[in-house]
């Protein structure tokens, strides 16, 4: 299917395609004149690019996951393997977040919040 097709099945823009082609995230073929030819299987490839992105994944984690799902024997398992990872990090980063949040609030108030806690004022 050409771009246009794809584009319109997917919601995406031809600029996304061809960002997402850029990227190696997805491949196309050419026809006799040049125009891209995407397989059938580019519509659900980029609805999965499109939910993983809405789930906190990068495009770097979306290409290297996507390989590695595609080798799985059990697609669901690995799949809940990578939400668990990724929950791991969220809950890091939340926790990073944390202290940052209490670090600023120990600074509201003291005349200049960028001096660092107990310097002399």
């Amino acid at each position: 299917m050409r771009i246009g097709e794809l584009a319109a099945r997917t919601g995406l823009t031809r600029d996304t395609i061809r960002f997402y082609e850029k990227s190696g995230l997805l491949v196309s073929g050419r026809t006799a004149n040049g125009y891209r030819d995407f397989s059938p299987g580019a519509v659900e490839w980029l609805r999965y690019v499109r939910t993983a992105q809405a789930l906190g994944f990068s495009l770097a984690e979306i290409a290297r996951t996507g390989e590695e799902l595609r080798g799985a024997a059990d697609t669901a398992g690995a799949l809940s393997a990578l939400f668990e990872e990724k929950i791991r990090v969220v809950d890091a980063r939340m926790a990073e977040l944390a202290v940052l949040r209490a670090e600023l609030a120990t600074r509201v108030g003291t005349g200049c919040p960028l001096r660092a806690s107990g310097a002399p004022r």
